[in-house]
């Protein structure tokens, strides 16, 4: 009996137990609910805000075509991707999460942005508050100053205006900016060819005559156009940095128009936009736009820092765009089984004033000697670009003096080989910075050679004894102007075949590694 009692009592114990356990958890739920009711935190309300830190990025149709690992591998800004709709489910509070980091992480130049609130209902009759950028410009790069622009925007034909509208009573920090939108910012010899555009809040502006569904990105074509260096480092490159990420719906309202520039890179302009290049020094209309960018991003010179560039994007990503916008068939060059079947083809940028070779013949036989089939030409002003691409594309190795012409460059399969030829004067810094560098960046394998005293035409103006071949540093402290004036506008290069002889041996190697 005492084992019996001993059982029923601890059977009793132990209902006792389990029913406090189920109040407690029954208590717990309901004044969870009642939190959850009472509060309503964010993850149970619908949410819509306008703000945003950048321009939408839609997706660039290079994360397929380069095989960017960094690009952009999603559907554009405000389309629905069918494939994706359940991982974007499951994703969607770790969105709430990156929704809520961007509102708080309003990061603001103090001479670059305003930020305007709202008032808007949800479906459900609820009151949030909308944040929407106006705009921001950024005034600190050392290259190029940018603005982008986010609302109401309208942009008068031949007016040198870009207007983003406020309300009528916000009359606080009606603020402008002053840009030269091309990239060459404390270049005052560039930029005095350069149209000043004036961009302001205002209140009260002409009624739109155009409006746009796409955004605007407005440049120059002044500047150092013309010259084919700078045409790609100065335009080129920043135009596709800025623009591709767009994946061709962006309109571009070009300042300073140049109507044969823009024929000749043609191909490449309809390649970044699906529409007409608007002239917007020539044009009567008002058009009005949700988005826009005045300027271009650039980065170092002939380069681009993916680590600052949408999606990612790197030098090989231009060369390859580059490539495929003129159809070009080499994307590498083959090893060296397919030597067998041919001879390694060489190119010789010949320039016909300065800075040009004086014994081309020379340098073609000992080339041909060494097995390789050589091409001797130079692109200029009037030349067909598509035409001269398939050239240079077809060759192994380039060479030639430094110079505007060894841009021709991005049209080399990956793995071709350059060879810059530098002239007497210290000018190693300057031709590693233009085309060394970038090469390397662009996949290619690099040699430099520098010419002796004996090669340069120089000893025809100059005694030996001058400081022109004794101390050639001493002029790199003066104005660049100087430097140009005596080592590159007046200088011509006889190049000793024979030291130049191992280069090639060299270039021979490296396609064979």
């Amino acid at each position: 009996m005492k084992m019996g009692s001993k059982l029923k009592l601890a059977r009793n114990g132990n209902q006792s137990r389990r029913l406090r356990l189920v109040m407690l958890l029954v208590g717990c739920f309901l004044v969870t609910m009642t939190y959850l009711v009472a509060s309503k935190p964010r993850g149970l309300v619908r949410s819509s805000f306008g703000f945003r830190t950048s321009m939408p990025t839609p997706l660039s149709g290079d994360d397929v075509l380069n095989g960017d690992e960094n690009g952009r591998h999603s559907t554009a800004s405000g389309r629905k991707d069918p494939q994706n709709s359940q991982a974007s489910a499951e994703s969607n509070d770790e969105k709430e999460k990156s929704i809520q980091g961007e509102k708080n992480a309003i990061v603001v130049d103090s001479t670059s942005q305003e930020v305007a609130r709202t008032d808007e209902l949800t479906e459900g009759g609820e009151q949030i508050q909308t944040l929407e950028r106006k705009s921001s410009c950024d005034l600190s790069d050392e290259r190029v100053d940018i603005c982008e622009l986010y609302g109401d925007i309208r942009i008068p034909g031949n007016s040198s205006s870009v207007l983003f509208m406020e309300s009528s009573n916000n009359t606080e920090h009606k603020e402008a900016w002053r840009v030269h939108p091309y990239p060459r910012k404390g270049d005052e010899t560039c930029l005095r060819e350069v149209r000043e555009l004036t961009i302001r809040a205002t209140s009260e502006a002409p009624r739109c005559t155009v409006h746009h569904n796409v955004s605007a990105i407005v440049f120059s074509v002044s500047g150092y156009t013309g010259n084919l260096f700078h045409d790609f480092s100065d335009l080129l490159i920043p135009l596709f940095v800025t623009a591709r990420q767009f994946d061709g719906e962006v309109q571009f309202v070009v300042t300073d128009f140049r109507r044969w520039w823009i024929n000749k890179y043609r191909l490449v302009l309809q390649r970044l936009s699906k529409y007409p290049v608007m002239d917007f020094d020539g044009d009567e209309e008002v058009h009005c736009f949700k988005q826009v960018i005045v300027g271009l991003r650039a980065h170092q010179e002939f380069q681009i820092d993916p680590a600052r560039a949408p999606n990612g994007y790197t030098l090989i990503d231009f060369t390859r765009f580059i490539r495929s916008t003129y159809s070009l068939q080499r994307e590498t060059v083959n090893n060296i089984e397919d030597l067998a079947a041919r001879k390694p083809r060489l190119l010789i940028i010949a320039r016909k004033k300065t800075r040009a070779f004086t014994n081309v013949g020379e340098i073609v036989a000992m080339a041909e000697g060494l097995g390789f089939e050589v091409v001797v030409d130079e692109a200029n002003v009037s030349s067909d670009m598509a035409q001269f691409a398939r050239t240079v594309n077809s060759c192994d190795v380039m060479m030639g003096v430094h110079g505007a012409g060894l841009t021709n460059f991005v049209f080399l399969p990956l793995n071709a080989t350059m060879i810059q030829i530098v002239p007497w004067g210290g000018l190693e810094w300057m031709s590693m910075l233009d085309f060394g560098y970038p090469a390397m960046a662009m996949g290619l394998k690099y040699l430099q050679h520098s010419i002796t005293i004996e090669e340069s035409t120089l000893t025809e103006q100059y005694p030996r004894d001058h400081r022109v071949f004794t101390d050639p540093m001493s002029f790199h402290g003066s104005e660049f102007k100087v430097v140009r004036s005596t080592f590159m506008k007046t200088q011509n290069v006889k190049l000793d075949v024979n030291r130049f002889k191992g280069v090639l041996w060299e270039a021979l190697e490296k396609m064979i590694q």
